[in-house]
């Protein structure tokens, strides 16, 4: 079975086999197979004709149609696991080696307290808000917070249950008193059995990917803050850390596997580096007045 689509079918397979989640396959298309479009267009049609040549070359078309160094690093990622897997299971006999494209290391979006009462104050919905109060309580991920049903959250206690996350893991998140609140309110207003979706449309349907993306997208907007979910994730984590939450509890909340990924979240806010230079800081400690 040497066919360019056979080839890449058997990879998706084995993704299938390795219980990776329907949006992480969806992601596999979004990015290999595109990569599989190309080298059939470009004269490939086996796996064994696949190079490194072909993967510097389609990264670099990326590069010029002015496309995000995170798109491009997500395109590069998904490709070195598809050829990979094709020299673990013999496709091709020797390993293709690309260098990865650079992510220019921007601050990563965080929000501060006052920016998340202007998001909050631009919510024109109880779901909107309850949606935002959420992120922002609980470190939850998109896909998760998209997946839940009311079963999923005990509203008295603010346990929340996620039984598929991030590498089909089980694991739990918490919401306080006030993200509750909402929550009671905003249930009131839709349809909330065990098995309806927490995070429902007008007509009481799942809310989508794209949904939430132009529901944020509107926040933004009349708020003047760029804010999505997982920037709300990354203010989740900053601003626990900043009251005080131990490292391993809130490696735990936000389910990261390492801590390194945990302390790769938190960022100091502009208010922390100034109140940490004005007790650290050299010259007004040693030599004030000068």
């Amino acid at each position: 079975m040497d066919n360019l689509n056979d080839a890449y079918t058997d990879f998706i397979l084995s993704r299938q086999a390795m219980l990776c989640t329907p949006g992480t396959i969806r992601w596999y298309n979004f990015t290999a197979g595109r990569f599989i479009e190309w080298l059939i267009e470009n004269g490939a049609n086996t796996a064994k004709e696949t190079s490194a040549r072909h993967v510097r070359t389609y990264l670099a078309e990326l590069r010029v149609k002015d496309l995000s160094d995170s798109y491009i690093h997500g395109h590069a990622r998904a490709i070195r696991t598809l050829v990979g897997f094709w020299h673990q299971e013999k496709y091709i006999p020797d390993p293709i080696v690309f260098n990865m494209p650079s992510i220019d290391k921007k601050r990563p979006l965080v929000l501060s307290l006052d920016e998340l009462q202007r998001v909050l104050n631009a919510c024109l919905t109880i779901r909107d808000k309850m949606v935002v109060l959420f992120f922002a309580d609980s470190g939850i991920r998109r896909a998760e917070a998209l997946a839940l049903n009311w079963r999923d959250v005990n509203i008295e206690s603010g346990l929340v249950r996620i039984a598929r996350g991030k590498g089909g893991k089980y694991r739990t998140v918490i919401i306080g008193e006030t993200t509750r609140q909402v929550l009671l309110n905003y249930q009131q207003t839709v349809k909330h059995t065990d098995d309806d979706p927490l995070i429902q449309t007008n007509t009481g349907t799942r809310l989508t990917l794209s949904g939430m993306q132009s529901a944020f997208m509107r926040i933004s907007e009349r708020s003047g803050v760029k804010v999505t979910p997982h920037s709300l994730r990354r203010t989740f984590a900053t601003l626990s850390r900043r009251a005080g939450m131990d490292l391993l509890e809130l490696q735990a909340l936000m389910g990261h596997a390492s801590l390194d990924m945990t302390k790769r979240y938190i960022q100091m806010l502009d208010d922390d580096l100034i109140e940490a230079h004005r007790k650290h800081g050299p010259i007004d400690n040693y030599l004030p007045g000068i």
